[in-house]
């Protein structure tokens, strides 16, 4: 992580409720009141895991929490933690721009039959992507192109 991620008390419950559930290791724990869901980031390569057999762990988690949940694979890079939130649209391109008030824009590049599946029903994903580009990289706005 490139910046220094804050936990709530119910986002550290969340966290190891879902660990226990799943076995895997969840790197954050974001709580969307707005969106009435949680977004969980998991290691590289755990999605699957943290997903369960038909998304059987994400329905439970759903039915317990009645809450909506979303399962992101962490990335290193925010291009590709962008990548990630915007899947399974396919990403051509994520250009990063600093503008010299200090804001920094994120616009990503999708093929144009894809662009609703990025952006997400009720602009779930895009709001997923900035949100968490926000969190680690200090990416003001994520731009669906």
């Amino acid at each position: 992580m490139s910046r220094a991620i804050r936990l709530t008390e119910e986002e550290m419950k969340y966290i190891a409720f879902f660990e226990t559930l799943t076995q895997v290791v969840v790197k954050d724990c974001v709580i969307d009141h707005e969106r009435n869901r949680i977004i969980f980031v998991v290691e590289k390569g755990q999605v699957g895991a943290a997903v369960g057999k038909e998304g059987r762990n994400v329905k439970l988690l759903q039915r317990l929490t009645g809450k909506n949940i979303e399962v992101i694979e962490y990335a290193d890079s925010p291009k590709e933690l962008i990548k990630n939130c915007l899947y399974p649209a396919k990403v051509t391109n994520v250009q990063l721009t600093k503008y010299r008030d200090g804001r920094v824009v994120a616009r990503v590049t999708v093929p144009p039959q894809e662009k609703g599946l990025a952006i997400g029903k009720h602009a779930r994903n895009i709001s997923r992507a900035s949100i968490l580009a926000k969190r680690y990289f200090g990416i003001d706005k994520v731009i669906i192109e």
